[in-house]
C-alpha cells in the first residue's frame, strides 16, 4: 500500500475575507524564477500593476496579491515559498518582506549602490546613454536609500567632469536649481542631446555660435554709428555750404 498523500501546510496564514480568482487573471502574470539575472523589485512592480487592473470591487488589493503572488513564483522560486516555515507569512507586506530578503541580499544591494556612486561616463560614451544607463542602476535598486541631491552630484562628478557633456552649455543654468529640478533639468538635456554631434564638434560648434552673436552685435554697432554718421553730415556747413566737414571744422573760421 501506499502512504496516503498530505500536503503541507502553506507558509501563508488563509485570510478570514474571501476572494475568488478569476482563472483569465492568472495567465497575465509575471513570472519569477529566482535567477541571479532576475530583479525581484521589477517583478514585485509588474505583480503589482496587474493586480491594479483586475482588482475586484470590494476586495482588498493587499488580499488579492497575497493570493495571486505564489502562482508567480516557479523552479527555485516556488521551491523557496514551499520551504518557508508553515502559517508564517500573514500579510502582502510579510510575503514581500521575504521574498526581497531571499531575492535581494544585501551584498546584492550594496553592489547595486556601488554602481551608482562610482557611476563615471564611458570613452566616447554620448550624454544621453550615460543617462540611461545612470537611471537604469537607480531603478535596478529602489532601495538605494541615497538623497536626490547625491544622485545628482554622483552623476555630475561622474560626467561632467569626464567631458560627456559641454559644461558652458548645461551647467550655466543648472547650478542655480535644487535637487529635485536638477534631475529633472539632466533628463530633460539628455533629451535634447540626441541631436547632438561629438564632443569636440559640439564645442567648436558652440564656439563658432559665441563668434557669430559677437560679430552680429559689432555689425550692428558699425551700422548705427555709421547712420548717425551719415545723418550728422547730410546738413552742409553752414559757414561754406560744404558737406566735407561740420561748422565748428570749417576752415574759414579764425584760429
Amino acid at each position: 500500500m501506499h502512504p496516503p498523500h498530505m500536503s503541507a501546510p502553506s507558509c501563508i496564514v488563509p485570510p478570514t475575507e474571501q476572494l475568488v480568482i478569476r482563472p483569465h487573471i492568472v495567465p497575465l502574470l509575471p513570472t519569477f524564477h529566482g535567477m541571479e539575472s532576475e530583479n525581484p523589485y521589477s517583478h514585485i512592480k509588474e505583480f503589482e500593476e496587474v493586480c491594479n487592473t483586475f482588482q475586484e470591487g470590494g476586495a482588498s488589493i493587499d488580499l488579492m496579491r497575497l493570493k495571486l503572488f505564489p502562482f508567480t513564483l516557479k523552479d527555485k522560486a516556488k521551491i523557496w515559498l514551499n520551504s518557508l516555515r508553515p502559517r508564517s507569512i500573514r500579510t502582502w507586506t510579510d510575503l514581500q518582506a521575504e521574498f526581497l530578503k531571499k531575492f535581494f541580499p544585501t551584498h546584492r544591494t550594496n553592489g547595486l549602490k556601488r554602481q551608482i556612486s562610482n557611476f563615471s561616463a564611458k570613452e566616447n560614451e554620448k550624454f544621453y546613454e550615460c543617462w540611461e544607463r545612470y537611471m537604469e542602476a537607480i531603478n535596478a535598486c529602489p532601495h538605494h536609500g541615497f538623497d536626490t541631491w547625491l544622485l545628482v552630484s554622483y552623476f555630475y562628478d561622474g560626467v561632467f567632469f569626464n567631458e560627456a557633456t559641454p559644461r558652458n552649455y548645461v551647467w550655466r543654468d543648472f547650478m542655480s536649481k535644487n535637487p529635485e529640478e536638477a534631475m529633472d533639468f539632466l533628463s530633460y538635456v539628455a533629451e535634447v542631446s540626441r541631436g547632438w554631434d561629438e564632443p569636440n564638434a559640439r564645442e567648436a560648434k558652440v564656439a563658432a555660435m559665441a563668434r557669430r552673436l559677437e560679430e552680429l552685435e559689432m555689425k550692428k554697432v558699425q551700422e548705427v554709428q555709421a547712420i548717425s554718421k551719415t545723418s550728422v553730415q547730410a546738413m552742409p556747413c553752414s559757414i561754406c555750404q560744404s558737406y566735407e566737414h561740420l561748422v565748428e571744422e570749417c576752415p574759414t573760421i579764425p584760429q
